[in-house]
């Protein structure tokens, strides 16, 4: 165990001179962002903040936010809390991104103080809503952490999704007087533990199969075309993340499909649509096929609702028998082993 102790508070400052804590490290998880509730308001803050985003929609703001604000805004805060009501955690009063957070949270938390004591923070926030990054940095910063590891939960890399999250990190220390020393995780799409973790999940729900599925579809999360053409390096590591899942697994070129969910808006997304996909794969005489989300690291709207019923539906209407949804690999022990295994990396020189 590292046993790194924090610094006290200024030891020779004047007596008149504030209590300062410093010396601690802070980690800092990070994901997409959730509603405080289903009902209209809080659904239309919240799809305000995320759908105003230029990361996410780079519209030109005179053209977007007009459409925005008097049309989207009005119908969809409707749509998406019923969504969300679907799928909402009733009894903790929060979504599932919300719960299982909060979990993965506690288990690194454990994780971390097992191997360094107390000089290690473990926090999380959400890029959209709360709590959001400000308000988590400012804490860790009360809290004497000097230096902070920012750790975005998306294993492959996008503008729309890691990008963004660091953003609105670096917002959040450019007005602290002590700034501390920070640093940000690369994309983890390719780590043998993570490739581990997703596999050890993919044979789990296989054996517990009276039959085995026909194909995995792998379902990403979508991003215009136009990202990739224009340097984004999302798509080239979701299709490195299933053929390293196809390797691990000694699967064949046929056993498995990279697939793209969530598109919005009219221009062209990465293909091939989920939705499309399972229904062709159901017409050419797939019938039983499983969908796991390895773009997720947490069970969220675009899992447990649009997979598991949009998706879904769109493969049983095409004559599709037998579905079957993986979860994300949310706080699984293996996980969390992946995640610790990350940001360990990601503390040398920090931590003895």
């Amino acid at each position: 165990m590292n046993m790194m102790q924090p610094k006290p508070a200024l030891s020779h400052a004047p007596a008149d001179h504030p209590q300062v804590k410093f010396g601690k490290i802070g980690i800092l998880l990070a994901n997409l962002g959730t509603p405080d509730d289903y009902s209209y308001w809080p659904m239309r803050r919240y799809l305000n903040e995320f759908l105003s985003d230029k990361r996410v929609i780079d519209y030109s703001a005179w053209i977007w936010q007009p459409l925005l604000q008097l049309i989207i805004l009005s119908k969809r805060p409707f749509s998406s809390g019923r969504a969300y009501a679907s799928i909402w955690n009733h009894e903790a009063g929060e979504s599932p991104l919300m719960t299982i957070t909060k979990d993965q949270t506690a288990k690194m938390k454990a994780v971390m103080a097992e191997r360094h004591g107390d000089s290690v923070v473990v926090d999380f926030c959400m890029r959209y809503g709360n709590p959001s990054t400000k308000s988590k940095v400012d804490e860790l910063v009360a809290q004497g952490c000097t230096k902070i590891l920012f750790f975005p939960l998306y294993p492959q890399y996008a503008g729309a999704t890691s990008a963004t999250a660091c953003d609105q990190f670096f917002r959040s220390v450019m007005s602290i007087k002590w700034q501390p020393i920070v640093r940000t995780v690369e994309p983890y799409f390719e780590h043998p533990l993570y490739i581990e973790a997703l596999a050890q999940s993919i044979e789990r729900a296989y054996g517990a199969l009276e039959n085995r599925p026909d194909i995995l579809v792998c379902s990403y999360h979508g991003v215009p075309k136009r990202y990739l053409m224009e340097g984004d390096p999302y798509h080239c590591q979701c299709q490195k993340t299933t053929r390293l899942l196809k390797e691990r697994l000694g699967w064949e070129d046929t056993d498995i499909v990279t697939t793209f969910q969530s598109r919005f808006g009219p221009e062209e997304w990465l293909k091939p649509y989920t939705v499309e996909e399972v229904a062709r794969l159901a017409e050419t005489g797939k019938k039983k096929i499983a969908v796991c989300a390895p773009a997720f690291s947490a069970d969220c709207i675009e899992t447990l609702e649009e997979i598991n019923e949009e998706i879904k539906e769109s493969f049983e209407e095409a004559g599709g028998e037998e579905f079957t949804y993986i979860p994300c690999l949310n706080d699984d022990d293996a996980h969390i082993a992946a995640l610790a295994a990350v940001v360990d990396d990601n503390l040398k020189g920090w931590v003895g």
